[in-house]
């Protein structure tokens, strides 16, 4: 599929959603269309996989009969086979085309009871299978009770088997393209729904340009990637976009606090084809209760909150995670937190890098005996990338990426870049260009120094700076003011009088030719 059918797949994708806009808040209609894409993505699956299984027999998966002894032997085989290679099942009449078609037809068109049963179903065919916790609960934000959707039955019923149509004249092709078509255009949808979002939108989105500046740099040198890591995974599309990075990677890991965002993520892993198997996202506070005790990570990216609030327990001080340092992060400021927390989870071979809010870079107290320890003792700080103000939604401070490593090639000095200046203002969010974001990935990776750019500051000259990061200490951006020539000046000054006092004659000329009163 090319460029522009796949930006037709995503526009078209993108109307429809609209069709439940006028109805309710971005955020929830995000979740009703996004969950049902998801449900017409699980069908077509399903559907391509029984027909592939039914070749030989010269049958097609819609062709069974149900109720019939020959049909139900055929359905069993297929499902023992299908939970094991896709990890959920759907029987025939389950598929969304068939419940599409039924909710659009002049008969017994009334869909909600059945749908919301088909959604169960889906979970409820995992049960006790080893897919069953990237199944689990999945579609509970799809209420089709809401009186959102409309004040009857009648009218919710209208309005869904609408969308479902709508849906349904979309193929989404699986066997014809490449696996990130349809993920891509999930992705978009997210990204529509996060720039409409306000606030929200960063509990659940990276912008995909800082997206790639991270996953560019986690990869650096690599072809493929035993695990990916993010601690505070939103809707997975940071750890999806490190996978474009690379010929593979064999297992993504996550953990997510809000419970929409987590099933989103789950949905997000499945749409990139991402097999169960190979993903392990979890719902849980990360610094409160950890999912992945034991883990160590090749990559490591996250888009943390900024400064959020933490319990600060001073139990924590015997967490593995925390107890080298002696402080905890501030209680009204986890950043640190979850620094030492993934780079507790880092491998010795990996890299990590992480949005930070500049504060992390001067408060002290707390903050600046970690900074000490990690630059001091460990020596795990390989680079500060200072960004745009206003490139995330809901927030417009300035932030940072930070990049740490155990084992560094160029461990006797800090790469800083200052890429602040370098972006297009569009409308009322800042961007970074495709030449922004390589400028930035090219200096990290040939780690070179540019005058007003980027600077390698010695780990002496740190040290001497009280391990204060702040970027304008090692790079800088001054511009020096042109010279003002003040004779230059009075003489255009007189110049301008002069052509004033002409202009005001001819203008008193005109007033008298036609007998009016002069302005001055």
């Amino acid at each position: 599929m090319g460029e522009n059918e796949k930006k037709q797949l995503e526009q078209q994708l993108w109307n429809i959603a609209n069709t439940l806009r006028g109805k309710m808040d971005a955020d929830e209609f995000r979740d009703y269309i996004l969950g049902f894409i998801f449900y017409k993505y699980l069908s077509e699956k399903m559907q391509d996989h029984a027909d592939y299984i039914l070749e030989e027999d010269g049958m097609r998966y819609v062709d069974i009969d149900e109720n019939s002894e020959e049909g139900q032997e055929y359905l069993e085989a297929i499902k023992e086979d299908s939970i094991e290679q896709l990890g959920y099942f759907l029987k025939p009449s389950e598929l969304f085309s068939a419940v599409a078609k039924r909710g659009n037809g002049d008969e017994n068109n009334f869909i909600l009871e059945d749908l919301t049963q088909i959604l169960n179903s889906i979970e409820q065919s995992t049960m006790g299978q080893e897919s069953e916790d990237d199944f689990e609960h999945l579609f509970e934000d799809l209420d089709l009770t809401s009186t959102k959707l409309g004040r009857s039955e009648e009218a919710k019923n209208r309005l869904i088997s609408k969308v479902l149509s709508h849906l349904d004249k979309i193929d989404f092709q699986l066997k014809n393209h490449d696996r990130d078509v349809l993920g891509d255009a999930y992705e978009y949808l997210i990204g529509q729904f996060a720039s409409g979002a306000g606030k929200k939108a960063g509990e659940f989105y990276t912008p995909q340009e800082v997206s790639k500046i991270l996953a560019k740099i986690v990869t650096h040198n690599k072809t493929k990637l035993k695990s990916v890591y993010d601690p505070t995974c939103g809707s997975g599309s940071l750890l999806l976009r490190v996978a474009k990075e690379v010929e593979s990677v064999s297992n993504f890991y996550g953990q997510e606090l809000n419970r929409t965002t987590y099933n989103l993520a789950r949905m997000n892993m499945i749409m990139h084809d991402v097999h169960y198997r190979e993903f392990d996202i979890k719902q849980e506070d990360t610094l409160e209760h950890p999912q992945h005790v034991g883990k160590h990570f090749e990559a490591i990216v996250a888009n943390p909150p900024f400064s959020a609030h933490w319990s600060a327990n001073p139990l924590h001080l015997s967490d593995d995670r925390f107890s080298q340092y002696g402080k905890l992060a501030p209680k009204t400021k986890a950043d640190f937190a979850f620094v030492q927390h993934m780079i507790h989870h880092l491998d010795d071979n990996g890299t990590m890098a992480v949005v930070m809010p500049h504060g992390v870079l001067f408060r002290g107290a707390a903050e600046g005996h970690i900074r000490r320890y990690l630059i001091e003792e460990r020596n795990y700080l390989d680079a500060v990338i200072g960004l745009p103000a206003n490139i995330f939604y809901g927030t417009s401070i300035p932030t940072c990426i930070l990049v740490f490593k155990k084992c560094r090639e160029e461990s006797d000095c800090v790469l800083f870049i200052d890429a602040s200046a370098h972006f297009e203002k569009v409308k009322n969010q800042n961007h970074l260009r495709d030449e922004d974001i390589e400028k930035i990935v090219t200096t990290y990776k040939e780690r070179k120094a540019e005058d007003k750019y980027s600077y390698k500051a010695t780990l002496e000259e740190i040290a001497e700076n009280d391990y204060n990061l702040n970027i304008p200490r090692y790079v800088d951006t001054f511009e020096e003011e042109e010279t003002v020539d003040l004779a230059e000046v009075s003489r255009a000054l007189k110049e301008l009088e002069a052509e004033m006092k002409e202009t005001d004659k001819t203008i008193a000329g005109f007033c008298d030719e036609l007998g009016i009163e002069r302005p001055f």
